[in-house]
């Protein structure tokens, strides 16, 4: 049972990555989040307002299955497989984090600043709402999220993947060394 609390090794966790990549290249299939937001977009009557949801949704009706299964796994994993709320951070981040005036670091997963009362403060909200444009606008001008063109779009060598990912690692780093520090 310790195993089961334990982050899983790469050896363990990558094969099962590879296992499910291989399920949807054999039923012929594309794996990655964002279409899945996009089916559900789809299905809620989107097409009404914008003719790029304008889609048979049914075609992508398996999407439904692994949002649903993220939604089960989440709180499988949330509630029964993180043994305690403290998170193994390095020194130096937890200092830094400390000093951009975070509470709290390595004791919780989701930061109070961002995810708890404050996300509902002017502050709070509007870095939510603006992130959640940019990657959304992000996703659909890459083609796609960081799973798919990370994990598919990597496994099938496709060369518009690999600049995406690195972009989105660009942006990470900007993202964590200027933005973030400008904002807290």
């Amino acid at each position: 049972m310790d195993f089961i609390l334990q982050p899983w090794p790469w050896f363990i966790g990558g094969p099962l990555i590879a296992l499910s990549l291989f399920l949807y290249f054999y039923f012929g299939q594309n794996f990655g989040a964002s279409t899945n937001f996009e089916t559900l977009c789809t299905m809620a009557g989107a097409g009404k307002v914008s003719d790029y949801f304008k889609k048979d949704w049914k075609q992508r009706d398996f999407a439904l299955l692994f949002v649903i299964g993220l939604i089960i796994g989440g709180f499988i994993s949330s509630t029964y497989l993180i043994p305690d709320a403290n998170v193994n951070l390095n020194p130096t981040t937890v200092k830094e984090l400390t000093e951009l005036g975070f509470s709290n670091v390595a004791n919780q997963y989701f930061p109070d600043e961002i995810f708890g009362k404050n996300a509902f403060a002017l502050k709070g909200f509007l870095i939510l709402l603006i992130s959640g444009i940019l990657v959304g606008f992000g996703t659909r001008y890459a083609g796609g999220c960081t799973s798919g063109h990370a994990i598919t779009g990597l496994s099938s060598l496709q060369l518009p993947s690999l600049l995406a990912v690195i972009g989105f690692f660009i942006g990470g780093i900007i993202a964590t060394w200027f933005i973030i520090p400008m904002l807290f």
